[in-house]
Formats: C-alpha cells, sequence, structure tokens
C-alpha cells in the first residue's frame, strides 16, 4: 500500500512540488549550460567545439549511476538518497563555477551528473510512494511543470546571465535552491525505507552502465565531429552488446538490477516503449526552436528564450486541466488525440519564417505547450499505473533510463537532420528551409507514437484516471491483483 499523501498546510501535493523544484533546477541547469559554452570556451582559451565535453561528461555519468539509483534507495531510504543527491549536485555546482581548466570543469560535470543520476529516478520514486493512486495524476502534473519549466527557461536566464554577468553564476545560483531544496526534504519529506532489500546485481550493474553509458557517448558525439566515426560506432556497438548481454543476464538471476519484467505490464510497456518516440520528437524542440531563433531570425539568446517561454507558459495551463481531461476521456483517447494535436503542433514550427509576427510564433508555442505538457503528464502517470508497490523502484529507474536516451536521440536526430540539409544544399549557413526537414520528421515520431496508444486497452490506467467508462462497466481490479498478477509472470 501507498503511503498516504504528505499535505503541508492542507496541500497534498507539497512532495511532488518540492521534487519537481529539485528537478527544475537539474534540467535548468542542463540548457543553461548549452547557451553559456562560447563564453565558458572563451574564458578558458579553449574551442567551443572541445567545451562540449562539459556537456558529454555529464550525460555519461549520468549513464552510468542512473542503474542502481533504485537499488540504492531502497537500501539507504529514498528520502536520504534524494537529500543527498541534491547536496551532491549543488556541491557539483559550485566546483564547476570555481573550475579554471577544462578538466576541472569535466571532472566537476561528472560530480553534477553523479547527483543528478540519483536525483531524477529517486526523486519520482519519492512521488510514487507517498502519493496514492487516486492523486497521482494531479501530482504528476505538479512533477512535470517545472521539469517542463527548465529547457524553456534555460535560454533566456543563460543568455542573460552570459550577457550581462560572469558565466560562473549559470552554476552558483543552484546553491540557494539546494539549500532550499535540502531543508525542505529534511522537514516535509517522510523517510521511506524497504524492509527486504536484495544484495545488489554488481555483474548487472556493470553491464547496464556500460551499455547505457556507450549508447549515450555514441548519440552525443555521432556527426559532430568530436571523435572519429568508427570510434564513435564502435562505443556504441559496445554499448549495444552490454545491453543485450544484460537482458541475457537478467533472466537467469532472480532479482536484477533493473527488472525488464517490467515489460510484462502492458500500461507500463506502452507507456515506456511507445512514449520514447514522442519524447525523441517533443525532445528535440528546445534545441531545434533556438537554433532557429538565434541563427535564422538572428535574435540574441535572451530574445529568443523570451519567445520560447510561451510554451512553459502553456505547460502552466496545463497543470490544473489534466486530471479532469484524464478523467473526461481515459488514458487512451488522450493519448492519441492529444498526441495527435501536439504532433500537428510541432510540425508547424516548419512554417516559421522571419517574417512570421511574433504574435503568431508565441501563441503557437503557447498551445503547444499545453498539448505536450498534457501528454507528457498523461505518460508520466501511466508509466506508473499498474506497477506494484515492490516494484516501484526498478520502475523508476528503467523508466528514467529509457526516457534519458530518447530525449537525446531526439536531439541528435535533429542536429543530424540539420547537418544533413545543409550538406545536401552545399551550404555552410542554416536557413529556414533546413528547419523544415527536422520540425516534420520529429513531428512524425511524435504522431506514430500517439498512434500506436491505439493498441492500448480503453480502460488502461483506470484505477487512476477514474475514468467515466470503466466505471460505468463496473470494472473493479484490486492493486493486490494487479501486483499478484506481476508475480506470477515472473
Amino acid at each position: 500500500m501507498n503511503a498516504e499523501p504528505d499535505q503541508v498546510g492542507g496541500f497534498p501535493f507539497a512532495v511532488p512540488l518540492i521534487v519537481g523544484c529539485a528537478l527544475f533546477m537539474q534540467t535548468l541547469d542542463s540548457t543553461v549550460i548549452a547557451v553559456a559554452l562560447p563564453a565558458i570556451a572563451k574564458s578558458m582559451h579553449q574551442d567551443p567545439i572541445r567545451l562540449n565535453l562539459a556537456i558529454t561528461s555529464y550525460l555519461l555519468s549520468l549513464a552510468v549511476f542512473i542503474p542502481i539509483s533504485g537499488w540504492v534507495a531502497d537500501r539507504f531510504g529514498a528520502r536520504g538518497v534524494f537529500r543527498t543527491a541534491i547536496i551532491i549536485f549543488t556541491a557539483g555546482s559550485i566546483l564547476c563555477a570555481l573550475a579554471s581548466t577544462l578538466s576541472q570543469l569535466v571532472a566537476a560535470r561528472v560530480v553534477q551528473g553523479f547527483g543528478g543520476a540519483m536525483m531524477v529516478p529517486v526523486g519520482r520514486l519519492l512521488v510514487l510512494k507517498t502519493v496514492s493512486k487516486a492523486d497521482l495524476v494531479d501530482a504528476m502534473s505538479y512533477l512535470t511543470v517545472p521539469a517542463v519549466f527548465g529547457p524553456v527557461v534555460g535560454p533566456p536566464v543563460g543568455g542573460f546571465i552570459v550577457t550581462y554577468a560572469s558565466w560562473r553564476w549559470i552554476f552558483l545560483m543552484n546553491v540557494p535552491i539546494g539549500i532550499i531544496g535540502v531543508a525542505l526534504v529534511t522537514v516535509y519529506i517522510n523517510d521511506l525505507r524497504e524492509e527486504l532489500v536484495f544484495p545488489l546485481d554488481l555483474q548487472g550493474f556493470l553491464l547496464t552502465s556500460l551499455g547505457l553509458a556507450g549508447l549515450m557517448f555514441g548519440i552525443e558525439t555521432i556527426g559532430r565531429g568530436m571523435a572519429p566515426a568508427s570510434v564513435v560506432m564502435s562505443v556504441m556497438a559496445a554499448g549495444g552488446i552490454c545491453v543485450g548481454l544484460y537482458v541475457v543476464h537478467s533472466r537467469r538471476i532472480s532479482n536484477p538490477i533493473v527488472d525488464l519484467g517490467l515489460m510484462r505490464i502492458p500500461t507500463f510497456a506502452a507507456a515506456t516503449v511507445s512514449g520514447s518516440l514522442g519524447r525523441m520528437g517533443i525532445g528535440a524542440l528546445p534545441f531545434l526552436l533556438a537554433m532557429l531563433l538565434q541563427l535564422v531570425f538572428g535574435l540574441t539568446p535572451f530574445g529568443s528564450g523570451m519567445i520560447t517561454f510561451a510554451s512553459a507558459a502553456g505547460a502552466l495551463m496545463m497543470k490544473p486541466t489534466a486530471a479532469p481531461i484524464i478523467r473526461r476521456w481515459g488514458f487512451r483517447r488522450v493519448l492519441v488525440g492529444n498526441g495527435i494535436v501536439s504532433s500537428v503542433i510541432l510540425m508547424l514550427y516548419a512554417l516559421f519564417r522571419p517574417s512570421t509576427p511574433y504574435v503568431v510564433i508565441i501563441l503557437t508555442l503557447l498551445i503547444g505547450g499545453f498539448f505536450r505538457s498534457l501528454q507528457f503528464t498523461s505518460l508520466g502517470t501511466l508509466t506508473y499505473a499498474d506497477v506494484p508497490l515492490p516494484m516501484m523502484s526498478s520502475a523508476s529507474t528503467l523508466a528514467s533510463m529509457v526516457q534519458q536516451l530518447s530525449l537525446s536521440f531526439g536531439v541528435s536526430i535533429a542536429a543530424l537532420l540539420l547537418h544533413l540539409s545543409l550538406h545536401l544544399r552545399g551550404a555552410h549557413t542554416l536557413t529556414t528551409r533546413d528547419f523544415m526537414a527536422a520540425f516534420i520528421v520529429t513531428g512524425v515520431l511524435s504522431l506514430i507514437s500517439a498512434l500506436l496508444f491505439l493498441r492500448l486497452s480503453s480502460d488502461a490506467g483506470w484505477e487512476l484516471s477514474g475514468h467515466e467508462q470503466a466505471s460505468a462497466r463496473g470494472v473493479e481490479v484490486a492493486p493486490e491483483t494487479v501486483g499478484d498478477a506481476a508475480a506470477e509472470a515472473d
């Protein structure tokens, strides 16, 4: 059974909001640094391309440590691990601000990545264990809005800091957020521990970490000239082999570090696998918009960020409407219908031109932000709809691994499409023509994701959504039944 929802001052969603703010710090930092790379490179007398190591090292650190996050939370307590993760991430931010060489910055980013790897899945686990199923849709809307906010707020914040202050403040601004986060977690979140914790699957940890790191390295470096193509492909192949070996390994032991038996749960499998295509398309959007508005429209990072902020405003508008919409239509209809609308809007961005009135761009981004945020909230909730409580840690870990790969792969696909378009035109300067294919392809990926949800049952996740159709049919499935079914499937 889930614990009773925490209520702080009569507010039942304090835990999701506190966790969401921590995730906001992580996503904000990840997007802000991209804007600041040229300034950091100039300060360190480095080629800006080499500064990509600051991003790659962070992502590789995430990849290495995410697989162990669920086991660590069960072993040492989710609250303590989450609080420690915030402290580590904040300490890494301070080290980044103090760095004077590229090697120091890369090392500090590895520290940040370790904190982030624990913060995201463990934070989500805290929400899943402290919020009742009846309130999970509302809770996920509070959790996802700050996460959506980060990539949108990042460009204007980074542009403002780089323009009017030192790039070091990009990292130092995490310090007060981290201090407040630690205090709120200590005061308002209960300590949650599992009574039975299985021994660490060390072999599984090594295989998943190396596999995920190899794939992430390839995704982040392919086509960017950071390493020879043969090296990149070899590392990706090695990562794929490690993942394949883990699949074999997980079937031979009773308690693998990441339980792939979760894929036998239809709602988890659909939200994780089918949803990954949608995340690829949507994950590429902040990158494409920033490139279009700055390199083609000629806006400053701050100016382009202020325009794309409309997406975050749309996400905020979604928060109070998510639960009623899902309750009225059910997960399948929302994921299909809303996914189609989101995909069409995403492809409409291919029509943006320097002559397009800014009010039209802002309005389109505002509407798109609403529908995309609703899609993320629905996906995030459905993922855990039928996962029994003992498997929540592993579910959060596996979902985080797939989501991280999907978002990174989406950006890489968009970057490759832009590069390919330039190559085919024999040009060296981006134009709106180059972005048309990127927006359309990412929109198609999102569309395919939406259509795949047609395979879902009409009653999928009804216990969370309270969908009228399921209630009218008198469907009753106790949570314990779901857990027993999953156990039998294993």
